[in-house]
């Protein structure tokens, strides 16, 4: 039986998200209980642009506590932190097969440079845009930040999938030592839900069905599919989601929380004079790649892998937003529309 949180957690979602479902992995193989918002697949999501303050517009988010995590690869840093295996929940990092500690940090760069975006950008690439609502191809034109042709990317698959075909090749080549999980671990680690999900996403996409061809890639297809079965037997044995709950009841239970201790992030402030701004000064922070929607508020605990901002939305109470340092800009905010 997994351990039991005093903290509600909240993750935010619609069910068509590829890193929405990454992310339940994620909350799955901790085996950690949550409740369910159910969000817009495009802007605006009032549940947490007007009642939060977050105007970050990439979705899933995870809210512990008052604490309102953003971007899937501080998610999966987050939930290690604050749901340790010594807790009694499962382990994004486990041991290496025959001994030896998880490579954690490189873990995390290959999931967060290549999975997260080299890899999920040639997926989405696949996408059948031409059968999309204008509204949604809109939405996505100003999440990418450009304009795109769906006559031009439909033409462009091909291309598209010779470079996947590539990919799968590398993904066999990790595989053909006959290892049951991609970095020889005990048990699924971050490595494989954060590479497996963007493949498993693919399968369904008819244009690339004969990708997965098992006579080519045995290794990779065997490896998608026991990551898949694995999640499926370890959701089986508890309930995942305790609720599914309004953005209205959300806030209110995220506002009357608590925020995580601050010590366990710090202020680094010869870092964050890096940036030209110091604690307690409002901040806008936003992505780098895509989405860059700028989300404002004070500054209150940076170091080298998380900053943190105090955000206020219409429930009239602060809560604590976090980002990756890495693929976000932190800028000083001088506006006087920036005072919460």
């Amino acid at each position: 039986m997994a351990a039991k949180s005093n903290l509600p957690v909240v993750l935010y979602h619609y069910d068509a998200s590829p890193f929405a479902t990454k992310v339940k992995n994620l909350l799955i193989i901790k085996r950690i209980p949550h409740l369910r918002v159910e969000v817009s697949t495009t802007l605006p999501r009032p549940d947490l642009s007007d009642r939060l303050g977050i105007t970050y517009r990439r979705i899933p988010i995870l809210a512990i506590g008052k604490d309102v995590y953003c971007d899937s690869s501080l998610i999966a840093a987050v939930l290690e932190r604050r749901f340790p295996a010594a807790a009694g929940y499962g382990t994004l990092f486990p041991a290496r097969k025959g001994g030896g500690k998880a490579d954690t940090g490189m873990i995390k760069a290959l999931c967060m440079s290549y999975a997260d975006r080299a890899l999920f950008t040639l997926a989405a690439a696949n996408l059948p845009y031409k059968k999309f609502t204008p509204e949604f191809v809109n939405d996505r034109r100003a999440w990418l930040g450009k304009d795109f042709d769906p006559d031009a990317m439909e033409a462009n698959q091909p291309i598209v999938k010779s470079q996947l075909v590539s990919h799968l090749a590398l993904l066999e080549e990790q595989l053909a030592d006959g290892r049951e999980w991609l970095m020889d671990t005990e048990t699924p680690s971050l490595a494989d839900i954060t590479v497996q999900f963007s493949w498993a996403w693919m399968q369904r996409f008819r244009s690339l069905r004969d990708l997965f061809d098992r006579a080519k890639f045995p290794a990779s297809v065997a490896w998608i599919n026991r990551v898949s079965e694995y999640i499926a037997k370890v959701g089986s044995q508890q309930q995942m989601v305790l609720d599914n709950i309004s953005g209205e009841k959300a806030a209110e239970i995220i506002c009357s929380s608590v925020y995580e201790d601050p010590k366990a992030i710090g202020f680094d402030a010869a870092d964050a004079a890096l940036f030209g701004v110091k604690k307690g000064e409002y901040v806008s922070v936003t992505p780098t790649d895509n989405g860059k929607v700028p989300t404002i508020g004070k500054l209150v605990m940076l170091n080298q892998e998380e900053v943190v901002i105090e955000t206020q939305g219409s429930t009239g109470k602060p809560v604590h937003c976090h980002f990756p340092r890495l693929n976000f800009l932190v800028k000083p905010e001088a506006s006087a529309s920036a005072k919460l």
